[in-house]
């Protein structure tokens, strides 16, 4: 019911969303749920390292902006059909280290991959917050 009220290719702040029911309402509708909480993670590496663990990207991830769109999408997708995905990325960073510009190229690789899975017809959403 909650991913009804929620266009089904976006990148929105996480607002009055709760992550237990984002990860919930993925479950319920056989949808992938990826969390990364970035409390810890104070620069771009810090990000990318943090979400490649939290996502289980494979070993041999590049830890850059184009290899995170690649692990977002095409390598996803050459494993077959996908049913949708609910992605979090809780307390991005804001400070000197990871600044607008830093946090602006992070998401906008989520909206790509948004565009990405919208031409496949594929739900994914994606909520933010940051620190």
């Amino acid at each position: 019911m909650l991913l009804q009220s929620v266009r089904p290719n976006i990148v929105q702040a996480i607002r009055a969303y709760r992550v237990d029911d984002l990860m919930r309402a993925a479950q319920e509708s056989g949808q992938h749920f990826l969390f990364a909480n970035l409390t810890d993670a104070q620069s771009k590496q810090d990000v990318l390292e943090t979400i490649a663990t939290s996502f289980l990207f494979p070993q041999h991830f590049g830890k850059n902006l184009d290899a995170l769109y690649d692990c977002m999408t095409d390598l996803v997708n050459k494993s077959g059909a996908q049913p949708g995905f609910v992605v979090v990325l809780e307390h991005i960073p804001d400070n000197s280290k990871f600044d607008r510009e830093s946090r602006e190229q992070l998401l906008d690789v989520f909206r790509d991959a948004a565009d990405f899975w919208a031409d496949r017809k594929v739900p994914f959403r994606c909520f933010y917050s940051f620190q």
